[in-house]
């Protein structure tokens, strides 16, 4: 490992990745996530039957949330890492974790241990998402960053197209838990491929690991209002992205009477989060991070009432052809808020990358999972406090996005009128 007081690593010029390579190999990384969660959707119905829960029971929505939990609470230890040794080595950590835990999943004989192993893979899972994070911020910054971070959700979004297909063909010639064993290669391929790359963070940068240096780094992300905002306004979006994936199979299958159709629903729901993630790379230089998120909330502020009206006018059980097609579109919104929100609260944290996109990443990963697994759990008979909390959701995201700038209008105000 390199010390702190060796000379500098290779300047950008000399990195082995043409930027286009790093996105596509950075977009992979991130989709290792996106894989750990969309691949064993289709394998709930059999691990419900395997394990005993019920035709209809909601505890496979666990399998999400657990996995959340572990996501959430190693970024913590992951960020001071990142910015201490460097992006390399903890991204081979996290590798081997994430390994490690599908391969717990993929063994486990009963459903208290595969909630064990779920959580481990999430731990390992957030090695990559942190360090994925934190190379995007070392190598480009404002609208650049805004953009490349799109460029990367594009192909996270895909996944979600193809995973729930590729489960089902899994399934259909392996037994379900093939699903877990499907990622470990997967894993075990991009890890290798990460040997190609050089390490992102230079020397002068890096920060010694002490408890008051990582209180420290902590205290001034969280004490930086438009990271502390974009953030929390980010809590409520992955709260909505928790509870659409713990809860879709059994909406498809209970609600609608569309279990068979389920790759194609979910698929069609990506392919909306890819074009969305595509548009937004585009657009996004042009109009700037406000602009693109101003209209998308002018677009919520029509499809959030429909979609509230559609469903608590039908009692709770609403018309698949009207319900799903707006919920869609809603979800689709999120590939133009997510990636612009992280970008805007990286910003001016930029020195401490690694420490801002653990701390960030946490709270957003473990409050969002926290409130959709509570909003979760409201999913009986009725669609109603589901299509309430997600509208309630929405709201609080633009709620503190508002209270974000109306602090630098403030903020430009006072320091013009001195």
């Amino acid at each position: 490992m390199t010390s702190l007081d060796s000379p500098a690593v290779e300047s950008a010029k000399n990195y082995r990745m043409s930027p286009r390579e790093v996105l596509t190999f950075l977009s992979a990384v991130m989709a290792l996530t996106a894989l750990a969660i969309d691949l064993m959707l289709p394998a709930f119905s059999d691990i419900r039957e395997a394990f005993d829960l019920g035709e209809d029971s909601n505890e496979t929505a666990q399998i999400i949330t657990v996995f959340f939990f572990g996501l959430a609470a190693a970024h913590l230890v992951y960020g001071p890492l990142a910015d201490r040794f460097g992006r390399k080595p903890v991204l081979y950590l996290g590798f081997g974790i994430y390994i490690a835990g599908a391969v717990g999943s993929a063994l486990a004989p009963s459903f208290g241990l595969l909630l064990i192993s779920r959580f481990v893979w999430g731990i390992g899972a957030a090695g990559s998402r942190v360090v994925a994070t934190a190379i995007i911020r070392d190598r480009f910054e404002g609208v650049a960053m805004a953009r490349a971070m799109s460029q990367v959700m594009a192909v996270f979004v895909l996944v979600p197209v193809f995973a729930p297909s590729v489960g089902v063909l899994i399934i259909f010639v392996l037994p379900w838990r093939g699903v877990f064993w499907f990622c470990v290669v997967i894993a075990v391929a991009i890890a290798l491929w990460s040997l190609r790359m050089r390490e992102t963070l230079a020397a002068e940068d890096r920060r010694e690991i002490t408890a008051s240096a990582t209180l420290a780094g902590y205290l001034e992300v969280a004490r930086t209002p438009v990271t502390f905002g974009y953030t929390i306004s980010s809590v409520f979006l992955q709260g909505i992205l928790t509870v659409y994936l713990a809860t879709i199979d059994l909406i498809t299958s209970e609600f609608f009477d569309r279990e068979s159709q389920f790759p194609i629903i979910f698929g069609a729901v990506g392919v909306l989060f890819g074009i969305g993630a595509i548009v937004n790379g585009k657009i996004v230089e042009r109009l700037g991070i406000d602009g693109v998120l101003n209209r998308v909330f002018s677009v919520q502020l029509v499809l959030l009432p429909a979609l509230v009206l559609i469903t608590l006018s039908s009692g709770g059980r609403p018309e698949f052809w009207l319900f799903m097609p707006t919920l869609g579109l809603l979800l689709g919104t999120l590939v133009f808020l997510l990636p612009n929100l992280n970008s805007a609260a990286m910003g001016p944290v930029g020195h401490i990358a690694g420490t801002a996109a653990a701390l960030t990443g946490a709270v957003r990963i473990a409050a969002g999972a926290a409130i959709g697994g509570m909003l979760a759990s409201t999913v009986d008979d009725s669609l109603s406090w589901l299509v309430l909390g997600i509208a309630g959701m929405f709201l609080g995201s633009a709620l503190a996005v508002w209270l974000v700038r109306r602090g630098l209008r403030n903020a430009v105000t006072s320091a013009t009128s001195r």
